[in-house]
């Protein structure tokens, strides 16, 4: 593997009285899809709302391509080059397909206000280059015919494509995707499985949490695991599967 791309160190994170997140370290290093697995309750996604800017951490850090991003907001941490999708989908419902897109395109753009009430060149070329683009990644997830189709009415797995579509958008260095074969059936999970390895042979790094484990197993690197807001284990799938403190924290008892 090539120099470390994300670096976590002492991250902590509270809510009140309650850690949730406890001494985190780890590296993801450029070119890999990196897991993040643990039970519910482990403090997965609360660690990407961390390293997207959605919650500050209480102690710690983490730098990004050797620049510290702790305390930046979510939209400029996305223009450093991490995009992120949701558990929970989330997507502008109303709006269509293309449309989504386009949106998360213009954290790249760099024409304000003003450019965009005087209608300057400069404005123009971007929006050509953003409706350009857009289309080119719906083709690239696989729903080049839904272009036009308002986003709330699409399939579940199209809706998950979507997502990530639109982070696909911003151009990042990083993906980061929460969940993205939650609800797919085992034909969806495959193409979805196709297209991870699609966005790491076009050199962008994956940091991945995910429920199925055959997926993990089958794309990852190497898995980080957390049990109560703590790191348990870490190493490449096969390893950690067969590690006593992983097996006990998903079985409730030793291995």
């Amino acid at each position: 593997m090539s120099e470390a791309l994300l670096e976590c160190a002492g991250l902590d994170k509270r809510f009140g009285g309650v850690l949730a997140l406890a001494e985190i370290g780890f590296s993801i290093h450029r070119g890999e899809i990196y897991g993040l697995i643990g039970p519910n309750g482990a403090g997965k996604t609360t660690l990407f709302n961390t390293l997207t800017g959605i919650y500050p951490c209480d102690a710690g850090g983490f730098s990004f391509a050797g620049e510290p991003l702790a305390g930046l907001r979510p939209d400029q941490i996305a223009a450093r080059g991490i995009a992120r999708t949701f558990q929970n989908i989330r997507l502008f419902g109303n709006l269509s397909a293309m449309d989504n897109v386009m949106i998360g395109r213009h954290v790249r753009t760099r024409a304000g206000v003003f450019g965009a009430i005087l209608r300057t060149r400069a404005t123009l070329e971007e929006e050509a280059a953003i409706e350009k683009r857009s289309p080119e990644l719906l083709g690239y997830v696989g729903i080049a015919a839904r272009a036009n189709d308002v986003a709330r009415q699409l399939p579940y797995g199209d809706q998950r494509r979507l997502e990530i579509a639109r982070a696909l958008a911003t151009e990042p260095k990083l993906l980061a995707l929460d969940e993205p074969a939650a609800g797919m059936n085992a034909t969806e999970t495959l193409e979805l499985e196709k297209l991870l390895q699609r966005v790491r042979a076009d050199c962008i790094t994956i940091l991945l949490i995910e429920h199925d484990m055959k997926l993990v197993m089958r794309v990852c690197d190497r898995v980080l695991v957390l049990d109560y807001g703590r790191k348990i284990a870490e190493g490449p799938p096969r390893e950690v599967q067969c590690d006593p403190r992983v097996v006990e924290a998903y079985l409730g008892g030793a291995a």
